[in-house]
């Protein structure tokens, strides 16, 4: 069985660009919170509560870097972002293998990857992150998608 990190896929590591796609999350805070924020926005330090979040997040991030470097190669995870070409899915097939996707970043399959060839070469998806495949493949994999 290939992992997400064999040879027959190219790994790229994941670095913020102009341009990249983001993902959309709602959190809950107090309003305490909330108006300290606002107060730092007013005040000029954040262009925007948004700012200030994703600073505050980057920064938790830098300070645990070490730690998700080490549990994703514990965990064999690719870090990053990974593409699923239709090529790369014909190339295991044809070797007989079967793919374990396990991803902190991105993963993705190429819109071209049918549901029948995504079903007979991949065996489980795990993405911490984001995963982003035709809805007919998705449905496909649905059951192998954890």
């Amino acid at each position: 069985m290939l992992t997400a990190g064999d040879t027959l896929m190219s790994v790229h590591e994941l670095r913020r660009k102009a341009g990249d796609t983001t993902e959309k999350i709602t959190i809950n805070l107090g309003v305490v919170d909330l108006g300290q924020i606002d107060l730092l926005v007013q005040e000029g330090f954040y262009s925007n509560r948004t700012d200030l979040i994703r600073t505050a997040i980057r920064n938790q991030l830098a300070s645990h870097a070490e730690v998700v470097r080490e549990t994703a190669a514990r965990k064999t995870f690719v870090l990053g972002l990974q593409h699923y070409s239709r090529s790369d899915l014909e190339a295991v097939q044809a070797a007989g293998q079967v793919l374990k996707i396990q991803v902190l970043g991105l993963a993705s399959i190429a819109d071209d990857v049918s549901p029948e060839l995504a079903l007979a070469t991949i065996d489980s998806v795990v993405v911490l992150g984001a995963f982003h495949a035709s809805a007919a493949v998705k449905a496909a994999l649905a059951d192998r998608i954890h």
